[in-house]
């Protein structure tokens, strides 16, 4: 292998046709397969050497790769070693058109591509799939159980590269439809002889006010004249930083739940108990029969007015540790061998804790002390239905407190041989099997309450997204005078809960695949042919306490509730928060609650089984944890053939390949039913798909070209859908959920087209259309009802529970889908025509508009059906940067627009959709070379603070989660050599 870098290696890259060979050679768009026909396109610029340093040599070498192309791919490339563009892979991956993120705390953790949601994007880490999950809030997903990547689990500096591959060809497997991503991490062979980098950066949040530290370092070095080499390279980083602000789990409307108390002489009576707002025990009157209550009353319980089911603020803590590690081995014992081998190691480890103070009556039935027995003292709705104001008696609040550990392990080994079996013949053979396993073996709920408080109000006048809430009694207090243990509910009165629900995730790949290049007519046809194995694994499970409501017994003799709790204090930092919201509350302290009760103890502490003092923990036979206790194994036996060539158009380079792939699925679905307390049901399928493909690539001029693709691609259903059985939920949230382990898999054909002109080195304008005929959907379908009309026994109830209790049931479905089609614009341009320093400055900008209408399903008794966007779908995004890169001094500015997109269709109780908000992240970067081998950084993300704002209701735009993690400062040196 011919390996060669201008000096200073460790700034430089030599552009040159050879270079871009080698560049795909090296990267991982190609590490599973045999080397590329597209390695030495048609009409590339002649050889020569030019040096470029810092940040524009990653975009040079970028467009290098995607010019060299024969299909659609964008790229991302480290400008320097172990030193990846961006502190997180996705928020990288959002520069690139089409591309967009969702966060979790504040960081990148999921993609999209193209208008098309995680689910649909294979990721390919060192040329094998692999698949990384985590646990994040519920308001962004909770714990991953899907088939979407996790980007947070890896640290940036692991990485050397990445490629969006967006159209497909035959010797990319299958399972995308919106785009495949390939993540190379370094190997030494990339590097010429020996080098070495460390850097370190310490980290400072402006909402959390900590300071948290983060390393890496790399070491390569080859050995018997290059034809031996060995990497290994590590990053560690901390971060601990605050999540605060409202949210509300949703709205319902004023019917929901049983409607409220209705005044004195109002018919029908709600509830039909006579003087008092629920039972007698709850001590709350109703209002009296004057115009003001009754049309308080009757606003508030319009079915066009909607309301908060649980208003709350609260602060999230995330304190996070992530270690990683990659090691490489390169050996090329004679010309026409080389054997790699890659192992790749992250763990990620964390604690989140949730603080809230909610009043928790509007989403509750009489039957759990809810909405029937709160009285409507004065309200005000908007145009749309969405409250702006209201003042209510017997209000229960509470103070909850939630405690997670989280940790991810992932590894990966891969071997990749690449023999050069004559002049025109080579075969690649790669094998690997990675595996990620991820734990919340503590997912602790607390509960202080205080029950049927007069006088609590919420006013949205001023703050759409931050009300002004005031609670008519002292909630700091922690002498019984508010917020308390409730530990003997009586009649219809909540009682405080301690919630244990340990569960869990692992993702296997199993992988060996074979290709074959035949060079027929050398520089003009080539066949390819290639088969593949691929097992998959996941499995979850999930325990929680078999006494399903959740209650305690009293404190033990001794203890008081000054004991068990804790002030939560100085809430609200760089919030516009009304003048009666709380910034301090009281809350559980769960350390000393757990030692009171010891609740770790899995066992029956006091009284009857099921009851109060009952700790033990079951998992299948337990109806609430049932649900997450299933699996499902696929293999995939796959083969292709593809037939590339270069030939001449009319006098214009034509570069393309043409092929075919044939995949069949095996699956089956493992999950548990209700029947007998829980039975194991096993479902297998099978499903078969031929895949067409074609790529074409003209050079119109030597430096503009034209790229066709079409195909048809495919991508497995969600593997929440797949379970045979099901689950419910009976505290919280009332839910039932089943699975469907006959859906087939999302299917569609897809044409896309692009015009790319380099009109200098490093510089390009391409514009890209694309259009996708989704043929085959999976629809999640949602209706509320009456558990006694589920058909399902009651004993999976709590003893409490009538039956009349409305519950979301959800199933999946496929449905017809539909079309999607957009245009990406891309323009990158290095500012070399003006004079002196100024040529140093350069900008990149990205533009994506998409469109796409689906038909939802809403219920399964009727044809009725919602036309809105597809989930995950935002019409418009952008992304820009502008950059300075001189030799001693860089600095760069780079914001990433995503326009506002839908999360559930329909949405859940009674909305007809659910989203998020439009987001506009600022950041930026500056750097000075000391010396040739060190740099000192200063680095800032989040500028401007942008809040996470999640909304129900397409007119409405009702908030859901309005919250924010501050602004990022990093401050660090890299030392290389």
């Amino acid at each position: 292998m011919n390996r060669r870098f201008s000096a200073p290696a460790w700034r430089s890259v030599a552009v040159s046709a050879t270079a871009m060979a080698l560049a795909l050679s090296a990267g991982a768009a190609r590490a599973q397969a045999a080397p590329s026909a597209d390695a030495d396109p048609a009409g590339a610029t002649p050889a020569e050497d030019i040096v470029v340093t810092g940040f524009r040599a990653s975009l040079d070498a970028a467009l290098s790769v995607k010019r060299a192309e024969t299909s659609i791919v964008d790229v991302i490339k480290a400008e320097d070693i172990a030193a990846f563009p961006d502190t997180n892979l996705a928020e990288s991956l959002q520069r690139i058109p089409g591309v967009t993120i969702d966060r979790d705390a504040g960081e990148g953790r999921q993609i999209s591509v193209r208008g098309l949601g995680p689910e649909f994007t294979r990721v390919r880490l060192n040329g094998i799939e692999a698949l990384a999950t985590t646990g994040g809030t519920d308001s962004s997903g909770g714990a991953n159980r899907s088939r979407g990547f996790d980007f947070n689990v890896f640290a940036s500096e692991l990485f050397s590269s990445i490629t969006v591959r967006k159209s497909a060809s035959a010797d990319v497997e299958e399972g995308s439809l919106g785009a495949t991503v390939d993540l190379q991490t370094a190997r030494p062979f990339d590097y010429d002889d020996f080098a070495f980098a460390v850097g370190g950066n310490m980290v400072w949040n402006d909402l959390s006010k900590d300071l948290t530290p983060r390393a890496s370092v790399l070491l390569s070095k080859t050995f018997m004249d290059g034809k031996l080499g060995v990497l290994v390279s590590g990053a560690y980083s901390k971060r601990k930083l605050f999540e605060e602000g409202f949210s509300t789990v949703r709205y319902d409307n004023g019917a929901s739940s049983g409607g409220f108390c209705s005044p004195t002489g109002v018919t029908p009576i709600v509830p039909a108990t006579g003087a008092t707002c629920g039972a007698a025990a709850t001590g709350t009157p109703r209002l009296p029969n004057t115009p003001g209550n009754v049309a308080a009353y009757q606003a508030a319980s319009s079915a066009s007015n909607f309301h908060p089911r649980l208003p709350r603020y609260g602060r999230l803590t995330h304190d996070q540790q992530r270690i990683g590690l990659t090691g490489a081995i390169q050996f090329e014992p004679t010309d026409g061998t080389k054997i790699t081998a890659d192992i790749l190691y992250a763990d990620l480890k964390s604690t989140r804790q949730e603080d809230f103070l909610q009043a928790i009556s509007f989403s509750r039935t009489l039957a759990q002390g809810g909405k029937s027995q709160t009285s409507v003292l004065a309200t005000e709705y908007d145009a749309n239905g969405g409250l702006v104001y209201g003042r209510y008696n017997g209000v229960d609040i509470r103070s909850e407190s939630r405690f997670d550990e989280l940790r991810t392990k992932f590894l990966q080994g891969t071997i990749l041989w690449e023999q050069k079996l004559t002049d025109r013949l080579e075969l690649a053979v790669l094998g690997g099997k990675s595996s990620s396993r991820f734990r919340n073996p503590v997912q602790t709920t607390t509960t202080l309450d205080v029950a049927n408080v007069n006088g609590y109000s919420i006013d949205f006048s001023e703050n759409d997204r931050l009300p002004d809430i005031s609670y008519p009694f002292d909630v700091t207090a922690n002498n019984g005078s508010g917020l308390g243990l409730i530990t003997s509910p009586s009649g219809q009165i909540t009682g405080s809960e301690i919630r244990i629900r340990p569960q869990g995730a692992s993702n296997t790949f199993d992988t060996v695949r074979m290709d074959l290049k035949w060079d027929l007519a050398p520089e003009e046809f080539s066949l390819k042919i290639g088969g593949a194995y691929k097992k998959y694994g996941f499995d979850t499970w999930e325990y929680r306490r078999v006494n399903q409501s959740d209650t305690i017994t009293a404190l033990p003799a001794g203890t008081t509730l000054a004991d068990v709790t804790k002030l939560l204090t100085g809430f609200g930092r760089n919030m516009d928060l009304g003048p009666n919201t709380p910034t301090s509350w009281l809350i559980p302290d769960l350390k000393a609650l757990a030692t009171a009760y010891d609740i770790y103890c899995n066992c029956l502490k006091s009284g009857a089984a099921g009851g109060p003092g009952d700790y033990t923990l079951s998992s299948i036979t337990n109806g609430n944890a049932r649900g997450n206790n299933r699996s499902v194994q696929e293999e995939d036996t796959s083969f292709y053939f593809q037939m590339d060539f270069q030939k001449e158009l009319f006098g214009m380079p034509l570069r393309g390949n043409v092929g075919m792939r044939y995949v069949k699925t095996d699956q089956t679905s493992t999950g548990y039913q209700a029947t007998g307390g829980g039975t194991e049901v096993t479902v297998k399928q099978s499903y078969e798909d031929w895949l067409p493909s074609a790529n074409l690539s003209l050079a119109v001029q030597p430096n503009f070209y034209v790229r066709l693709a079409a195909a048809n691609v495919m991508a497995r259903p969600s593997l929440g859908n797949l379970s045979p059985g099901g689950s419910i939920n009976t505290t919280g949230n009332l839910t039932i959920t089943s699975g469907n382990p006959y859906l087939q898999p999302f299917r569609a054909t897809t044409f896309d087209a692009s015009f790319e002109y380099y009109f200098e080195k490093g510089g390009m304008i391409g514009l890209g259309l694309f259009y996708k005929d989704i043929g085959t959907y999976v629809q999640s379908l949602r209706t509320n009802v009456p558990f006694n009309q589920t058909g399902l026994p009651m004993s999976l109830l709590p003893s409490n529970f009538t039956g009349d209790e409305i519950f979301q049931v959800t199933t999946p479905i496929n449905t017809e889908g539909g079309p999607l089609k957009g245009f990406e614009i891309n323009w990158q341009q290095p500012f070399t025509f003006l004079p002196g320093k100024w040529s140093n400055f350069g900008t990149l900008f990205a533009y994506t508009r998409v469109y796409s209408k689906i038909d939802y399903v809403t219920s399964p008794t009727n044809s009725a059906i919602i036309t809105e966007d597809l989930i995950g779908l935002s019409p418009e995004s952008w992304s820009g940067t502008f950059y300075y890169d001189g030799k001693k001094f860089d600095a760069r500015v780079s914001a990433n627009y995503r326009q506002s997109f839908l999360t559930r269709v329909p949405g859940q109780n009674n909305n007809d959709v659910e989203g998020k908000n439009n987001t506009l992240n600022v950041d930026f970067k500056i750097g000075y070379n000391i010396t040739e081998q060190l740099e000192i950084t200063f680095e800032g993300t989040n500028l401007t603070d942008e809040f996470n704002s999640q909304f129900i209701g397409r007119d409405r735009n009702s908030p859901v989660v309005y919250h924010h993690t501050g602004r990022q400062l990093m401050f660090g040196a890299r030392f290389r050599y």
